[in-house]
């Protein structure tokens, strides 16, 4: 669930920025054929299986548009959707339940998008100690609802603030791992962790000697991941990625 909050403070900038971008000086279409307020509703319908991911924020653009409006559903984040399943049912002013439509539309369908991927994958690590991460390779602007809509994955850092990951440019610029690892822990908080990529035997190994706190295995087939676990020994987080 997203507090009120983040919702106000985080949220309703970038909404209502994707609704100046598609409504620039007015809906056209909808004032021509609605010049008067007039109240009705429109049911939510899915379109296909999945998990649903959004409602709140789906909700939230007409409630910009339309602070009157209701939106009726018993299904909550995270939840499985069938095709042709009533979702919801959205009940307010018609012109800003037709202006605000896409807007809407657009981010549930992303994030329910993302989030039923992410269960297909996590489903495949159930019962294993592995989890799921996302990156920092979201869509610009999307960020804060795409890793949102992680769900059964796990949330790697946020932002560049958020962590030190010295990856090859950083460790060429530096002068090695050690030098870098050094720099970073002389440098950040000591509450951020420091995390190394490595694209071979050698370059783990010097990173668990140099500290790092987590040793990220770059583009590694499946026994030379193997032996760098057996490498690290548990004296570093270790991550895959590739």
């Amino acid at each position: 669930m997203i507090s009120g909050v983040t919702m106000r403070i985080n949220i309703d900038e970038y909404l209502m920025n994707a609704l100046k971008e598609d409504i620039t000086q007015e809906d056209v279409s909808t004032n021509a054929v609605m010049p008067e307020p007039k109240q009705g509703e429109v049911n939510l319908i899915c379109k296909q299986d999945g998990v649903i991911c959004g409602l709140e924020v789906f909700e939230r653009v007409f409630k910009l548009l339309d602070e009157t409006v209701v939106f009726e559903t018993e299904l909550k984040d995270g939840d499985k959707v069938t095709k042709g399943q009533l979702m919801g049912v959205v009940k307010g002013d018609i012109r800003a339940l037709l202006s605000g439509e896409r807007v809407a539309l657009n981010y549930l369908q992303r994030m329910s998008g993302i989030a039923t991927y992410t269960h297909s994958v996590a489903g495949l690590l159930e019962g294993s100690k592995t989890k799921l991460l996302d990156t920092r390779k979201t869509t610009p602007n999307m960020r804060i609802f795409e890793k949102y809509a992680v769900g059964g994955g796990h949330n790697h850092r946020y932002n560049l603030s958020d962590g030190v990951m010295l990856k090859d440019n950083h460790i060429g610029a530096a002068g090695g791992i050690k030098e870098a690892v050094a720099m970073a822990k002389d440098y950040a908080p000591f509450v951020r962790k420091i995390e190394v990529e490595t694209e071979n035997l050698d370059m783990v190994k010097e990173a668990v000697e140099a500290g790092a706190d987590i040793i990220m295995l770059d583009n590694m087939d499946d026994e030379t991941m193997k032996e760098a676990v057996k490498l690290i020994d548990g004296r570093a987080e270790t991550e895959c990625s590739g």
